[in-house]
């Protein structure tokens, strides 16, 4: 079962991995990302953030899908975590059963526009969470649990 996908540019790290992990009750985290896979640095880094007792899978966006549609999933709470809006949408359009996606760190590139404290979006990407929306996901912007969640079509 799909508990949450988070758009981070972090990928997984400390605090966050930990509380949203607890929060939303996972047991198993997906990075689905199409470099990570074949960067060791990056796996051995996000291998440090793994919270104990919860199994980690890192796979490229295509395997992810493939692996969710599979079902061999099915049997975990999957916390699923992209580093980006437009990877996002590939893994939102492509499995129905993502229903919410939370935005927790955009990191401000030449052009994009600032909507909240650590979200900066860049027009194309505002496009493809405006088409999720229409399909009926929910967008939220929550950097951690505690935060006041805020819908990402009143953050525009």
């Amino acid at each position: 079962m799909i508990k949450l996908l988070r758009v981070d540019h972090r990928l997984l790290h400390g605090q966050v991995a930990f509380s949203w992990t607890q929060y939303i009750g996972a047991d198993c985290i997906l990075i689905a990302n199409d470099s990570v896979p074949n960067d060791e640095l990056r796996k051995t880094t996000i291998k440090l953030a793994k919270p104990p007792a919860v199994k980690l899978v890192i796979k490229n966006i295509d395997d992810a899908i493939e692996a969710i549609k599979s079902g061999v999933t099915d049997k975990y709470k999957l916390f699923i975590v992209v580093e980006s809006v437009s990877d996002a949408w590939r893994l939102a359009t492509a499995v129905p059963e993502i229903t919410s996606i939370n935005l927790g760190g955009i990191k401000a590139k030449e052009g994009s526009r600032n909507i909240s404290k650590a979200i900066n979006v860049l027009p194309d990407e505002i496009s493809l969470l405006e088409a999720l929306v229409q399909a009926g996901k929910e967008i939220e912007i929550r950097q951690v649990p505690g935060d006041r969640k805020q819908l990402f079509s009143e953050a525009l």
